[in-house]
């Protein structure tokens, strides 16, 4: 499956509506569990730091392997080919590698390929084939070890206006993922929004009739297709995902990736943004 930098841009194209929907809002609360190495935070972090720079970001990082959430924190990756001869998963790091290889794993494609040259300037700093990222996407990140199926995380987090929970619940047998997507929706608060990618679509689709969630359609098939390391490695892969299928009679909650938490809906509306219908909008003044 491999990591990448703007893995899925329709995804952050609709991270920005969202967050445009009450432009007067100036603060948010942002969580992204199974956060990896770091490229989907810093992706999420520069998207609304270009986006809306006058809001101010509480972003939490969470991730289960401490040498993995070392690297996420420290913001440093390699500009060359992964280093060759290397079999271990790339989503795992061992210590005392070379930053090639803890940059890498055994991906065969850089993180960086789904990025324009004047986006990795923007984003980083590169000196010796290495690239840091920049202050101004790191500012206000918090990192924490631990498991995204703890129950306890809305005590340490609070509740939060966005949770991320993308390309991790698809490792989990269905049982264990759907009690951990149960209760990582704990941590968004009412009026928030889920963004869960990545996961088996009958896992998904069960859960999010059993608690009510309200799928956001905006942009559902261009995030489905959004990730072609996910649509290509269907039907082979465990996690891949297959062709979007409007035919369904359930095709909105079937393929929708972001889902609004904690709101009344109509049985036959379809919203494209959800948030345009909710009286509480998921943004928030600061406090």
């Amino acid at each position: 499956m491999g990591t990448f930098f703007f893995r899925n841009r329709p995804e952050l194209e609709l991270l920005i509506r969202l967050l445009n929907i009450k432009a007067e809002a100036s603060a948010l609360d942002l969580t992204i569990l199974g956060c990896s190495k770091g490229a989907e935070v810093y992706s999420f972090a520069y998207t609304i730091r270009s986006a809306r720079p006058d809001l101010k970001v509480r972003l939490r990082a969470l991730d289960i392997d401490p040498d993995v959430l070392k690297v996420a924190e420290e913001g440093l990756y390699s500009l060359k080919s992964r280093a060759p001869g290397q079999t271990f998963s790339s989503g795992s790091v061992i210590p005392g590698e070379d930053l090639a290889t803890k940059t890498f794993g055994d991906q065969t494609s850089s993180v960086f390929e789904r990025m324009s040259p004047e986006e990795i300037e923007a984003m980083f700093e590169c000196k010796d084939e290495q690239a840091t990222v920049k202050p101004p996407f790191r500012d206000g990140i918090t990192w924490h070890l631990g498991d995204a199926g703890d129950t306890k995380l809305v005590n340490l987090f609070g509740l939060q206006d966005i949770v991320v929970a993308n390309r991790f619940l698809c490792h989990m047998q269905p049982q264990q993922a759907e009690t951990c997507l149960r209760n990582l929706a704990n941590l968004v608060k009412p009026g928030g929004y889920l963004f869960v990618s990545g996961i088996d679509l009958e896992v998904r689709t069960k859960i999010a009739r059993e608690l009510g969630w309200v799928p956001v359609t905006e942009l559902i098939k261009e995030i489905h297709e959004g990730d072609p390391s996910l649509r290509q490695d269907w039907p082979l892969e465990y996690w891949g995902l297959g062709p979007f299928d409007r035919c369904r009679n359930d095709w909105d909650i079937r393929y929708a990736s972001v889902f609004q938490v904690g709101v009344a809906l109509s049985a036959n509306a379809h919203p494209k943004i959800a948030g345009e219908r909710s009286e509480e909008m998921f943004v928030h003044g600061d406090h």
